[in-house]
């Protein structure tokens, strides 16, 4: 529902910092703050409830399930509350419930060992991070010209990522041997805050300030989330890409869960080994979500998610089992198919662009089914194993995520490609019959 009228369309031309929007800037380091804070529990805050606290094992899984059902639920809504409230409001809801929930477990509910209220405080802080992280990859797709955006979205997700799992996980095993884990989960708080300030205080683009509906298409809030699921089929394509979106990331969530089982069980891999293996994966991954952003910008949206996502993606997933099945305990060749599969999950980062092009008037909406696809693919990827390793074994598992990656490229290439922008000259637009590796190189440069 956002307003196209010529100015906003068409935006001159502004000044970039590495392909990132000048004027986007600090909102990039809010959420690289803001994720480094949430990440820090990652890697032990299961272990820290059932050890130091004495919870069990099924107490924990309720906790983490509760909060995941809630994260799903904050990042579909994060598109259609832009719409009515504007993302840096959405933004900062987002910051206030996870200071307040994370303030209160830390306070009230863990200094009691009372599991209803770690159940509840950490429950609806599951709100808190979509709201924001989500709320600013709004504000980008509103507020970055067109012509920048899959590059602008290839340095959100790297902030987003290099805050998550890497630096957060990095800060803890850093501070937890010193001043313990409690008292580092109260350092997490403080990230929050820095990077709630930085948005609050330093961004200053103004059409995040604004909801992105015009005035008289302003429903109201039960009528806007309900459009967040009709835009879905009203415009099948918006559904074909949340439906590419699931797919992007429920083989990662599944390889996560089975593939260990493979390669430590039954290929004779070290448990270090596995986590060095996601390294690499997660590094490889970063390492291509701005380049091929910029790909995207410069050669053909649909074509780099098409090839560069699920067709790399699929070969990744059949690599990571037939490379340890032939060549046995390989770990240089293992950790190539990992990578690749970082490699092929960045190849996704386009998607935005291209399922808002199918109805650029809702893209508030459009957002809320893509993040949907995101949220809901935390759950479908170990579903799928948890029902078919039985019969099938890990190698048919492993089909499955590959066939569905291939799926995603059939889906991708009946999306119709958006019309250059204005101001896009000749020389910049590649057409996608035309070589990738020219646009490729081209991207490069401009990094």
């Amino acid at each position: 529902m956002l307003s196209t009228s010529p100015e906003r369309a068409a935006p001159p031309p502004r000044p970039a910092v590495l392909g990132i929007p000048r004027a986007l800037v600090w909102g990039y380091v809010g959420v690289l703050l803001f994720m480094i804070g949430d990440g820090v529990e990652t890697s032990y805050l299961p272990t820290y409830l059932k050890t130091d606290l004495g919870f069990a094992e099924a107490s924990v899984g309720i906790v983490f399930t509760a909060y995941g059902v809630t994260a799903a639920v904050g990042a579909f809504l994060a598109g259609g509350l832009s719409d009515l409230w504007g993302p840096r409001r959405v933004m900062m809801a987002g910051a206030a419930c996870w200071a307040v929930c994370h303030a209160l477990l830390l306070a009230v509910a863990v200094p009691a060992h009372s599991y209803p209220l770690i159940l509840l405080c950490y429950g609806l802080r599951g709100f808190g991070y979509p709201l924001f992280a989500y709320g600013f990859m709004v504000w980008i797709m509103a507020g970055a010209p067109e012509r920048q955006l899959g590059k602008a979205l290839g340095w959100f997700w790297f902030c987003f990522t290099m805050g998550y799992p890497v630096l957060g996980s990095a800060l803890v095993s850093w501070l937890k041997p010193t001043i313990g884990f409690y008292r580092t989960l109260w350092i997490s708080l403080a990230m929050i805050v820095a990077g709630t300030l930085v948005v609050l205080v330093l961004l200053r683009e103004r059409t995040g300030f604004q909801g992105l509906s015009r005035d008289s298409e302003r429903v109201g809030l039960p009528r806007t989330v309900l459009g967040c699921f009709t835009v879905m089929f009203a415009e099948p394509r918006v559904g074909m890409g949340a439906v590419v979106r699931l797919i992007n990331t429920t083989s990662q969530f599944g390889v996560w869960v089975f593939t260990p089982l493979f390669l430590v069980d039954r290929i004779g891999f070290s448990a270090q080994e596995w986590a060095s293996l996601l390294i690499v994966m997660m590094v490889s991954n970063l390492a291509c979500v701005v380049l091929f952003g910029a790909l995207g910008d410069r050669w053909s949206r649909r074509g780099t998610v098409a090839w560069l996502g699920g067709v790399v993606s699929a070969l990744a997933c059949l690599a990571l089992y037939y490379v340890p099945e032939v060549a046995g305990h390989d770990y240089p060749l293992v950790a190539i198919a990992a990578g690749a599969l970082g490699v092929g999950m960045a190849g996704y980062v386009p998607l935005p662009p291209l399922m808002t092009a199918q109805a650029p008037e809702r893209k508030g909406q459009i957002m809320s089914a893509y993040t949907l696809g995101a949220g809901a693919s935390m759950a479908f990827g170990p579903l799928i194993g948890t029902v078919f390793i039985g019969p099938l074994g890990i190698g048919g598992v492993m089909g499955i995520y590959a066939a569905l990656h291939l799926l995603s490229t059939v889906l991708v290439l009946r999306m119709k490609t958006p019309e250059p922008p204005a101001g896009r000259g000749a020389a910049t637009v590649v057409h996608p019959a035309e070589r990738p590796t020219a646009a490729l190189t081209a991207a490069s440069r401009e990094l």
